[in-house]
């Protein structure tokens, strides 16, 4: 039993967060045996503090570990109204940092407009997915790159106009090319390394490029020139 304090509540994990940012953050800022960092979804199962009463759940900045003994700071409650038809799960995603990375990148750096082409790599990732999902719903044309045909066929589900296979096709620029043969107005860049150097040549005057990641080179010990 875990003595909670006055103010205190104690978390235990429920779901845990996996994300591209961890990998460069864990090989400059972490050694063998820290706790890995994330977010996670928790439920509170010892309380000494109001506003977060036992059986609430909240989402947590506490990293990979079982429980966690909180001081009530930097805590997001997840309200009882939260619809009991989704999982809380989406905490972590799609209604959490990565919806949100999704919607800032394309509202406020590519201010996407209705009738324009968007392009979207990794796109079947918690981002991406959103990214694509957004934009058409906002009247864009779509075209998303994932790494497997499975992922191809989950995109068109969601309603992508295009998607395909990067590690099958023949040739991305022809690919790229023949998706969107006018060029794109935004690009959400999740990926960076020779994709995105293939890609900048495709996009039309004015284009707009929102740099999310460079999960391409997350492992590259030497940098690209």
């Amino acid at each position: 039993m875990t003595y909670v304090m006055i103010s205190e509540l104690l978390l235990e994990a429920v779901f845990l967060s996996v994300d591209p940012y961890m990998r460069p953050y864990s090989q400059t800022r972490m050694k063998e045996g820290d706790t890995m960092i994330g977010t996670q979804v928790s439920k509170v199962v010892q309380s000494r503090n109001t506003k977060y009463p036992v059986g609430s759940y909240v989402v947590a900045n506490c990293g990979w570990r079982t429980h966690t003994l909180s001081d009530g700071s930097d805590l997001s409650l997840i309200h009882s109204d939260w619809p009991k038809e989704l999982p809380l799960s989406l905490a972590l995603g799609t209604i959490g940092m990565p919806g949100l990375t999704a919607l800032y990148g394309l509202e406020e750096v590519c201010e996407i407009k209705a009738g324009e082409t968007l392009l979207v790599n990794a796109a079947a990732g918690a981002v991406g997915s959103v990214v694509g999902q957004i934009a058409k719903i906002k009247g864009c044309r779509v075209v998303g790159c994932a790494g497997s045909d499975e992922k191809v066929s989950y995109l068109k589900g969601l309603g992508f106009d295009s998607a395909f296979n990067y590690k099958t096709v023949s040739s991305l620029k022809d690919t790229l090319l023949e998706a969107a043969p006018q060029g794109y107005d935004c690009f959400f860049d999740n990926v960076g390394g020779e994709f995105s150097s293939v890609a900048l040549s495709q996009m039309r005057p004015f284009g707009r490029i929102a740099v999310c990641g460079s999960i391409a080179t997350y492992n590259d010990t030497t940098f690209q020139t």
